[in-house]
């Protein structure tokens, strides 16, 4: 399972009046990023939240709260939020709130060229 498709649905609700959002993929999962810099995504069936170092190490004491790991080297700045933790639309636009706040306080992200890709021969 990719990412949770309800979750991903309710996230997309919940950021409806949100400018300059966008939908990606990444980290297996999807991710929805303001002015270019990820703000929120879903992963499996926890959301991701992306906020500043400090707010993201004070927010894993928070209840339902995890260190964002996939690789074994957790990613100061951001985590995971288990399903009960975005139980009720509240409680997902809560943290939805959070990540949107931080990513709209960095500089937009210019998009990158696209590089062609070589073709196989054979």
């Amino acid at each position: 399972m990719p990412y949770d498709e309800k979750l991903a649905e309710r996230v997309r609700a919940a950021l409806g009046p949100v400018r300059s959002v966008a939908e990606i993929k990444m980290f297996g999962g999807l991710c929805y990023t303001v002015r270019g810099n990820m703000a929120v995504g879903v992963h499996k069936d926890d959301l991701i939240v992306r906020m500043a170092h400090d707010e993201g190490e004070a927010a894993l004491s928070e209840p339902h709260a995890r260190a964002f790991d996939l690789t074994g080297r957790p990613m100061k700045g951001f985590l995971f939020v288990a399903p009960e933790g975005v139980r009720t639309a509240g409680m997902l636009k809560r943290w939805i709130n959070r990540g949107v706040g931080y990513a709209s306080t960095l500089p937009p992200k210019k998009a990158k060229a696209k590089t062609p890709r070589k073709r196989k021969s054979g």
